[in-house]
């Protein structure tokens, strides 16, 4: 199975990439992409020159985010699961969305905070966006907040 397991870094993305792995462990001849989006440059920037320390500042979280990706691929290489890691930027349910279709997943997999029904009123859901947009199944895994 083509699975796009997409997390966020935080501290519960370990357990979104185990409990996926178990359930495609399941199946023969997996295919696994681990997908962090970056946060997407800030409006002020954008392509023209900008601040120095805005940019400074973004290429380093940029480059400590893919260290980090790169860190939950060797862990999963190291367990006999093979992966491949990715890192984009831009807005993060879009973003999923066009690169599982890129990649032609047959899963797309997400951890699911529960940030509260206020929070996402005002801000939305990645998780809830993906279930609404998404051609392809979704498995959305709790995580504590």
């Amino acid at each position: 199975m083509k699975a796009l397991i997409a997390i966020d870094l935080s501290p519960a993305s370990w357990e979104v990439i185990e409990q996926a792995v178990k359930i495609l462990n399941q199946s023969d001849d997996n295919q696994i992409w681990l997908l962090h989006i970056a946060n997407p440059e800030p409006d002020f920037v954008g392509y023209e020159p900008g601040p120095q320390a805005v940019r400074d500042g973004q290429a380093k979280d940029f480059h400590q985010q893919h260290q980090t990706l790169q860190e939950f691929a060797e862990r999963l290489r190291a367990m006999g699961t093979e992966c491949i890691a990715l890192q984009v930027q831009g807005a993060y349910a879009d973003k999923i969305l066009q690169e599982a279709e890129k990649l032609q997943a047959e899963i797309i997999v997400v951890g699911s905070h529960g940030k509260g029904l206020v929070k996402e009123l005002i801000y939305g859901s990645t998780s809830n966006q993906l279930v609404r947009r998404a051609e392809i199944p979704i498995l959305l895994v709790p995580t504590p907040d």
